[in-house]
């Protein structure tokens, strides 16, 4: 999640004093030992509600046995210093009984958990295009959206002009290919392949 971003902390946070002191507040996530403010504005809440009901009539449609968290903390065990707070993430109950912390915590941990993952972009875009599609990509998470509903995102990330972008990563061979959607462009999900919807009304949150 990258909103107006501001870092709070200048020393290096250990996951669990990371836990001990921000980990029930859904304002903070940390990375690399820094912890940042997320300041999630209207339009930001607007886009991420939007995809968690959609997504949400799909799994019931499907019959899956899945769920959504909102800013649930996933904290990767392959990383050290690092807890992420994603917009929406896309829970399988079959895997979570295995989550070492999550009968005490809401604290995912393990990539195999989690089958979708939303990141909706407000500021600071960096995260969300390189770190995170890298990240994901290794902990094996099958799709990945980032919705750029301001056209903030780097040139190479989303081309000349700038402008509103989803971005949707698919997991092939250990690495996300990235298709842009733009506009009346028909998304397409390989993990909700029935969703009907347009970029624009992702972008825009509209019905």
């Amino acid at each position: 999640m990258t909103l107006a971003i501001a870092q709070v902390q200048h020393q290096p946070v250990s996951l669990d004093e990371f836990i001990a002191r921000y980990g029930g507040d859904n304002r903070y996530e940390l990375i690399d030992g820094e912890i940042f403010d997320l300041e999630p504005t209207g339009q930001h809440e607007e886009v991420a509600a939007l995809i968690t009901a959609k997504i949400c009539v799909q799994i019931d449609q499907l019959g899956l046995p899945w769920f959504v968290l909102q800013r649930g903390l996933f904290r990767p065990s392959s990383a050290s210093m690092t807890a992420f707070r994603p917009d929406v993430m896309v829970i399988d109950r079959t895997e979570v009984a295995k989550e070492p912390l999550w009968q005490e915590q809401s604290i995912i941990t393990r990539g195999s958990s989690i089958k979708f993952v939303a990141e909706v972009v407000s500021g600071n875009w960096q995260n969300d295009y390189a770190r995170k599609v890298e990240d994901y990509a290794a902990l094996g998470i099958p799709e990945y959206w980032i919705a750029d509903y301001l056209g903030l995102g780097g040139i190479r990330h989303i081309g000349k002009p700038k402008q509103p972008t989803l971005s949707i990563c698919t997991l092939v061979d250990g690495e996300y290919e990235i298709n842009l959607f733009r506009g009346n462009d028909a998304i397409a999900s390989p993990t909700f392949p029935n969703l009907n919807l347009t970029a624009e009304q992702v972008l825009n949150a509209r019905m």
